[in-house]
Formats: structure tokens, sequence, C-alpha cells
């Protein structure tokens, strides 16, 4: 029996007793007949592919500016006369300012749409990566990774609502996990051109900064050319039915609050277990390789490579199984399988953990596959684009510690230095850095709500409805107790 996409759940609406009962009996899988990933991408229509593309090659270019600043702390470190630690305070500022850019940028593109807003984004990445790569002090080049910050935290909830706002309910899970992988892929392509560009060219650092001012100009051409979703044109025209529009978006926002703030701190929560998972799994680990295990600089490149294609390929394959197991049990199995492969991931000293890498990514960033379509359909209809944002964003600053909290715990278990080097058991502190995460984020997801298949259309939307002082938009509300919260099928 195919899933019925048309329901929207009340989880809201359910007793405190009642919720806690179905949170195992909702985590079974619904067993849904599923068609296969090649059925499934047929069913986007061109416009719905565009927009897809639009918003997965937006979102894998500002993972690439992200890391070119990662890429070449060393030589930017040179070039101010500053220490390395120095320079990654302006990595600090990007993941600290991100969450003002997620509230700007996510405001204005629910309330004026998803187009201007997402190109205006772009061209702030034009701006601001030039302006890095002409940076003469170390106080400018702060400066303008601080404005970048803002810039990166207005993408990624635009990026999600562009690309899922029209595409059909049974292929939203493998659209998911392609698109969450394009980060995967912008670290992919910072690693190539850094390589080709940094010290190769002339100019030392700054090559790759003027490079990647010029992709945002195809993107922002390739965005011109299309239009707005349908899924905010038709929230836009049921706004203009009435006297002020603005008003009515001023109401939804209260409506929003009211019925759902629980909710919204639930989604920063879940978030923040999230963004510990990637960046306590990451951040240190090439020092591990390197200090403890002595990895030369080609192998680490290589396991960082590897370890990425298993991200893109595990954030693709769990994305679409999502949609046939649901999304919490998803994400759960990925915590477990990743939980079980730690021990390898961190402790062996051979060539043989590129393996461990490729399958530890793959658990992560197939956890994370689940998570554009999950942010989406747990979020309001009216400010998808604002919550799916500044909840990322916001679980992102509350982790960008990982690398700090972990080195710092590393310093208490040293090894014997290799000359003037001092060394450390870094591999440990990552193992039980992360079986903590994974126990957060599997404990989180299991109390939380899935809304899988949730109806976008704004019809449905009750929220809306209240909003404008009726009961329904058109077609009868759910009853609560027949939809319950289970995964919508």
């Amino acid at each position: 029996m195919e899933p019925d996409y048309s329901q929207r759940p009340h989880a809201e609406k359910m007793s405190a007793s009642r919720y806690a009962a179905t949170r195992l009996t909702t985590l079974a899988p619904a067993h849904d007949k599923v068609a296969n990933p090649l059925t499934l991408l047929r069913m986007l229509n061109l416009q719905q592919w565009l927009f897809f593309l639009v918003a997965f090659f937006a979102w894998s270019w500002d993972a690439f500016d992200f890391f070119t600043v990662s890429l070449t702390v060393e030589d930017l470190a040179e070039s101010f006369g500053k220490t390395k630690a120095d320079i990654t305070w302006g990595i600090t500022l990007v993941l600290m300012l991100r969450s003002v850019g997620s509230i700007i940028f996510g405001l204005t593109a629910d309330r004026y749409g998803r187009k201007w807003p997402f190109i205006i984004n772009n061209v702030l990445f034009i701006v601001l990566e030039l302006g890095t790569g002409f940076c003469s002090t170390y106080n400018q080049f702060l400066g303008v990774r601080a404005l970048f910050g803002i810039a990166m935290g207005g993408l990624y909830g635009n990026a999600a609502a562009t690309a899922l706002e029209d595409c059909p309910a049974p292929a939203r899970g493998i659209i998911s996990g392609m698109l969450q992988q394009g980060y995967a892929f912008g670290y992919l392509l910072a690693t190539v051109f850094a390589r080709a560009f940094v010290d190769t060219v002339g100019h030392e650092w700054r090559p790759l900064f003027w490079f990647g001012a010029g992709p945002p100009v195809l993107i922002i051409i390739f965005r011109l050319c299309l239009p707005e979703t349908n899924a905010y044109l038709e929230r836009k025209r049921i706004r203009e039915e009435e006297p002020n529009a603005a008003k009515v978006f001023v109401q939804e926002g209260k409506v929003a609050l009211k019925r759902h703030w629980m909710l919204l701190i639930y989604m920063v929560l879940l978030m923040a277990g999230f963004n510990f998972m990637s960046h306590g799994s990451q951040d240190l680990y090439p020092t591990m390789l390197t200090n403890q295990y002595n990895f030369s600089k080609n192998a680490v490149t290589v396991t960082q490579v590897v370890a990425n294609l298993g991200a893109m390929t595990g954030g693709t394959l769990v994305g679409y199984a999502s949609s046939i197991f649901g999304r919490r049990l998803s994400i759960i199995t990925m915590c477990i399988l990743g939980g079980a492969l730690l021990y390898p991931y961190t402790f062996v000293s051979n060539k043989g953990v590129i393996a461990a890498a490729f399958f530890q990514q793959f658990c992560v960033q197939g956890a994370w596959g689940v998570i554009p379509i999950h942010l989406m359909e747990l979020s309001p209809g009216s400010f998808r684009t604002f919550v799916v944002g500044t909840s990322y964003q916001l679980g992102n600053l509350v982790s960008s510690a990982s690398s700090t909290i972990e080195a710092t715990i590393g310093e208490q278990f040293p090894l014997p230095p290799k000359g003037k080097v001092k060394r450390y058991k870094y591999g440990l502190v990552i193992c039980i850095f992360m079986g903590c995460v994974y126990a957060y984020v599997i404990l989180l997801t299991f109390v939380g709500p899935e809304y899988r298949g949730r109806n976008f259309d704004v019809e449905v939307d009750e929220d809306m409805a209240e909003a404008r002082g009726e009961r329904k938009l058109g077609r009868d509300s759910v009853d609560v107790e027949k939809a319950g919260e289970r995964r919508v099928e």
C-alpha cells in the first residue's frame, strides 16, 4: 500500500502521556512500498530538478568558501605574522555569526520569497571572498570573515526550501540526502583547488579566494532564470487576499510561536547534537592521524578524501532509506552503527584506518542526509526557511567548541614526544567524545517527533488558517486522534 502523503500530523495537540506512549510504536518501520531510486528521481519535473541543482551548487560552494580558511591556516598565519590559533579566530567568527545570517535571511525569504535573498546571499559571497583575497592586515581579515559568517548563515535554510518545497513527497528522502552532501562535495572541491592554486600561481594563498568569488556569478545567473517555488507563491497568494499581507505574516509568527515553541527548542537541541557529531568526528581527526599515528600529509589527504566519499554515499543512501523506514529510525540506526565503528576509526594506526574512515563518515553523514527534509517537515509552514536555517546554525554555534574541547582533554593523555613535538592520545578522546554524542543524538531522536510525508500545501496549514481567523482554508482538518503523531503512513 502506498503511503498517504496528504495528512498533517498534530503531535502538539496530544497529551504528554499519549505522546510518550507513542515514542516506541512510531519508531517501528512503516514498511511502506517506496519506488526504486531511479523511479523517484524521474518523478521530478524539469523545474524541480533545476531548483534542486541551483540549491545544491550554492550549498556546495558555501562549504567551499568556508573551508578555504581551514585549508590555508599555516599560509595565512605566515602572511599576517600571527599564530595558527589567531587565524582560527577567522573560523570561529564565521561559526558565531552564522545564526545572525540565518535570522536575517530566513525571515526575509519567508516574507518576500526565496529568490532575491538567495541572490543577495551569493552577491555577498563574491564580495567577501574577493575581499578576503585582498586583505593586507589581520584585523581586515577578521572583519571580512565575520561578515562572511552572516552571509554563510543565510544560505542553508533557503537552499533546503528551494530544493524540497516543490519536490514530490515520495522523492523527498533521496533528494534530501543528495542535497546535504553538497557540504562534503564542497570540501572535496576546496581540497582540490587549494592544491591547484595555493603557492603554485603566485600571490601565495590569495588566488584560492579570488577563484572562490567566480562560481557564485554563475549560480546567480542560474537562479535569475528560475521563478519562485510554487509552495511560496501559493502562500503569498493567500496572504495577499487580506488587506494587509505584512500583518498576516506577523500574525503567522505569533501563531507559530504559540503552537510550536517547544518543537523549535527541540530542533535547536537536535541540531546541536548533530553538529557535535560532525565536528567531533572530523575537526581533530587529521591532527590525530599526524600527531598520534605519524601519517604523512599525503596519507592524511587520501584518508580525508575517502572519508568524504563515504559521507556522500551514506547521505544519499540513508536519505532514500528514510522514506522506507522513517526519519527517526534511520538516524538512530546510523548512530548505533557509527558508535560500533568508533574503535577502528580511532585506534587503527595503519592505512587500514582508511576503510574505517569511509564507513564512519558514511554513518555520520548518513544520519545528516535525513536532516534537510526532517527539519522541513517539522518546521511551521510559514517560517520554513527561518526555522530550518536558524536551528541548524544555532546548533552549529553550540558545537563550535568541539575541537577545542577535544584538544584540551587530549592534553590530559600525553604520549612520548617525537623530538620537540608533543604528542597526545587524540584517538582515545575522539572515541569517548563521539560515544557521548551518539548517545545524546539517539536519545533526543527517540523522544522527538516525526512528520514524514507532511503536506507542504498552504491550504492544509492550520497555522495559516488560525492567523487569518479561520478554522480551515479549503480542506477539512485532519482528525487529531486519527493522524496522531505517526509518520503519516
